[in-house]
């Protein structure tokens, strides 16, 4: 390894900045390296760059993570509130890397919302503005309870300006905001705010990261009113040492399921771990659906009955990904309610850690593809090593197979059309990095569809793969998908400039079984007849003839009989058995006895017109292939 080779190491591990990665070449240039050099130390600039990008995506996502478990911790030992929330806005502000987060509330007894915590604040203005209800992008978040953004905050005319409000946000300088409701059932109780000094773009993961917080932020808010409700109980009653028996259980159970749930956080769980977990404590079962219940979406993070069960549902950042349902326990009291719901939250970060890590790898799984298809002069090394840390087959031959969904296309002024199509791309792209994972293989979205390189099974043909492709895939997304296949390709990582041609021969595949009206299908060339004949790169001539008329042949020489000669004259004559036995000089009964023959080897259809085509070609080119063996 050169010495500029392990510069490029040492910035790695010291995380410098991404100009210094510009200083190998510059050095290299005025110590008069060559082209090829110079060539060399580019393409590992490049390669170290994406390696940087990718571990800062991870220590992101870790320390984003890491936040929401910390704040889930926080609100498990709720004492303080105002120091749980003072922890979600600076948490929040840090990883979204705004200068300014903060918080406000509403306040129903004098009708107006105040500023509860600020953070990166240096107006006191800012810090002690009060607004009247409606008012600002804080009281549209308020109204429509969803987020809102605005990337420059005086040219938005969506909501309504108030000079108080404009003259507090001037004074602070802030251009660009973006703020998520806090909401308690359907009632939104505040706005959680991250806002910047200069004009910038938010981003859905970040949008999404906000909504976590807010929803922390609304359960410390829920859990403290809830403690203020009991002592406010326990000072009226007088009954008190009966209520402070009664809650105490209540308390414990609450505090067991927090602490079990997040050891299951810090040590890797699952969330069937985070169900099982739930029911020991409960004393009912619980389980995991995918399918989000629309009473329990409509509660708004709150745990709803249904008959004799009970639902909460598992969101994040809008998005319902699922739902938590409790059988065996109709009479749950407010507390245990509350722990179902401490319970979908848990869910939800832990579904989307397992989103997020996933995505990285099909992002990787894509780069390793398209690297085969695009660069096939990489260091096959640096492709074997990356191809071994996806536990990609890379001794297997593969098969490159395009894809792609098929439906009557929108027309040119069709906008949700084209959106939808998008869409569809996109989902077929994360159907086939799903498949492409759990086969050893790649995919990567290309040319308005999908391309995966998958390792052939044993005694797996081509043809049986690509059906089997198109079929998995169209079950996943229960749409028409058609799959073209390639030849078999052997050891890709050792060869990747077959990849490439490859995938060619795939797409011709591909838009071969459109133009035969077999959308819906999987197909390699083997399957196409004379027409795969034409689109297959390698043109196996004898793999075609064995294919069409190999059983005729093959009785041939097994009986010492005349049927390749018998069919010769047969389609010479016009398909007539009357010219046909003059031909042979035979009787008219031979003739038909042989087509008969002829007819169980080859199958019914044999003289149907698209059928009889192949097999005259077929008998071509084996009479061809006899003349040129027989020189």
């Amino acid at each position: 390894m050169s010495h500029e080779h392990v510069s490029y190491l040492e910035l790695l591990a010291r995380g410098a900045a991404t100009e210094a990665y510009d200083r190998p070449v510059l050095l290299a240039r005025a110590s008069g390296a060559g082209p090829e050099a110079l060539a060399d130390l580019e393409e590992a600039k490049q390669l170290a760059l994406r390696v940087r990008a990718e571990l800062e995506g991870r220590r992101r996502r870790e320390a984003e993570l890491s936040a929401l478990f910390a704040t889930a911790h926080d609100l498990a030992g709720l004492r303080d509130l105002d120091a749980v929330l003072r922890a979600i806005v600076q948490r929040a502000r840090s990883l979204l890397g705004t200068e300014v987060a903060y918080l406000s509330l509403n306040d129903p007894a004098a009708g107006d919302t105040y500023m509860r915590v600020t953070e990166g604040s240096v107006s006191a203005r800012f810090q002690q503005l009060r607004l009247g209800m409606g008012e600002g992008l804080g009281g549209l978040v308020a109204q429509t309870a969803r987020p809102y953004v605005t990337d420059d905050y005086f040219d938005d005319a969506r909501f309504q300006h108030t000079r108080t409000i404009d003259t507090a946000v001037r004074d602070e300088g802030l251009v660009a905001i973006l703020g998520v409701p806090l909401s308690l059932g359907s009632q939104v109780i505040g706005v959680l705010f991250a806002a910047d000094r200069r004009a910038r773009v938010f981003e859905r993961e970040q949008v999404a990261l906000l909504g976590s917080f807010a929803a922390h932020a609304a359960v410390a808010i829920d859990t403290a009113n809830l403690l203020a409700e009991t002592r406010s109980a326990l000072a009226e009653l007088e009954r008190a040492n009966d209520i402070i028996r009664e809650h105490s259980g209540v308390i414990e159970r609450a505090s067991e399921v927090h602490d079990r749930l997040s050891e299951l956080v810090l040590h890797g769980g699952g969330v069937h771990d985070v169900a099982r977990a739930v029911s020991e404590v409960l004393g009912g079962t619980v389980e995991f659906t995918e399918a989000g219940a629309g009473s329990a979406r409509r509660a708004g993070g709150h745990a709803v009955r249904e008959g004799d069960d009970w639902l909460a549902a598992v969101s994040a950042g809008g998005e319902t990904l699922g739902t938590l349902v409790l059988h065996g326990r109709p009479d749950l009291d407010p507390v245990d309610q509350r722990t179902l719901e401490r319970a979908a939250l848990v869910t939800s970060l832990l579904l989307l850690a397992r989103r997020s890590a996933g995505e990285a790898e099909q992002r990787v799984r894509g780069e390793l593809l398209d690297d085969l298809l695009d660069a096939p002069d990489r260091d096959r090394r640096l492709l074997r090593e990356r191809a071994a840390r996806l536990r990609t087959d890379s001794e297997a031959p593969h098969v490159v197979l395009a894809a792609r969904i098929d439906r009557p296309a929108a027309g040119a002024a069709d906008t949700d059309a084209g959106r939808r199509e998008s869409a569809d791309r996109q989902r077929l792209w994360s159907a086939a990095s799903h498949l492409a994972a759990t086969r050893h293989g790649l995919a990567s979205a290309r040319d308005g569809g999908t391309v995966l390189l998958l390792p052939l099974g044993p005694g797996e043909t081509a043809a049986e793969l690509a059906r089997q492709t198109a079929r998995n895939l169209g079950g996943t997304l229960r749409e028409q998908i058609t799959v073209g296949a390639s030849a078999p390709v052997r050891a890709p990582l050792d060869h990747p400039d077959r990849v490439a041609v490859a995938y060619e021969e795939a797409r011709r595949c591909l838009d071969a079984l459109g133009l035969l009206h077999r959308s819906g299908q999987g197909a390699a060339a083997e399957d196409l007849g004379f027409l795969g004949l034409l689109l297959a790169d390698g043109r196996d001539i004898g793999g075609f003839v064995d294919r069409t008329v190999g059983q005729v042949v093959a009785y041939d020489r097994r009986r010492g009989t005349e049927l390749v000669r018998t069919l010769d004259a047969y389609f010479a004559s016009g398909m007539s058995p009357a010219r046909t036995k003059d031909e042979l000089h035979v009787h008219v009964n031979t003739v038909a006895q042989r087509l008969e023959r002829i007819g169980r080897l080859l199958g019914p259809d044999w003289q149907s017109p698209s059928r009889a085509l192949e097999i005259q070609l077929a008998l071509r080119l084996h009479a061809l292939s006899d003349a040129v063996g027989g020189k």
